[in-house]
């Protein structure tokens, strides 16, 4: 037989007795469902230290491409206040004026413009300007490993040819033109190109395919 000390007290003691042992079950509850949620976590995954250092690897492994990007845009395709490749001191100069290719984009009529080709202590420096571009647009040009003649310059000019199809392996300008439609840019190069540099085109960059024309160097 069962016996409840609680009964055995006086009424006010009774009283105070049954609110201790209320209590007692409450605190004894949480800290079960405490225990419980500590357990869940802790199988999911759920510590935060280890959570935010995930994140914290995962936002940096992700934004590192586009960092490194935006460096070597910076950085290797094209330097507007860079001195001309026509005003290198001692540097071999060629110059190439720009032709209109049948793969321009529509608006495009009226682009003219010239490229120069330096080389000298430095390395290999390409200079474009052109005008009659769309204003605020981007544009991209390369130089090409073949003369405009053929077809349209062909492939882009490589220093180790089947390599990276990207600076410093090719040589790359990136620009905008301006509100009255003109576009110039300078990029350096550390190695020289040789004759084996042809011809520079220029394209939309939002359309590469869209050639829209073509400069062979007067070597």
């Amino acid at each position: 037989m069962s016996h409840d000390p609680i009964s055995s007290l006086p009424g006010r003691d009774k009283a105070s007795a049954a609110r201790m042992h209320h209590r007692c079950a409450r605190l004894t509850v949480a800290s079960v469902v405490l225990a419980a949620t500590a357990a869940l976590l802790t199988g999911c995954g759920g510590d935060s230290t280890d959570n935010a250092s995930a994140r914290t690897g995962a936002s940096a492994s992700d934004a590192a491409p586009s960092q490194n990007m935006d460096g070597m845009s910076d950085m290797a395709m094209g330097d507007p206040s860079a001195t001309p490749a026509d005003r290198i001191p001692g540097a071999e100069v060629v110059k190439g004026t720009f032709a209109l290719l049948d793969t321009r984009p529509p608006g495009m009529d009226d682009v003219k413009g010239a490229a120069w080709l330096a080389q000298g202590s430095k390395g290999t420096t390409v200079t474009v300007s052109l005008t009659g571009l769309k204003p605020g647009d981007a544009y991209m040009a390369h130089l090409h490993a073949q003369q405009c003649s053929a077809d349209n310059g062909g492939e882009h000019f490589q220093f180790d040819k089947g390599g990276a199809t990207t600076p410093p392996n090719e040589v790359h300008l990136m620009f905008k033109a301006d509100k009255s439609g003109m576009g110039k840019t300078t990029v350096n190069n550390p190695r020289k190109t040789g004759q084996d540099a042809l011809a520079v085109v220029v394209h939309p960059r939002k359309a590469m395919d869209n050639r829209i024309a073509c400069a062979d160097f007067d070597y």
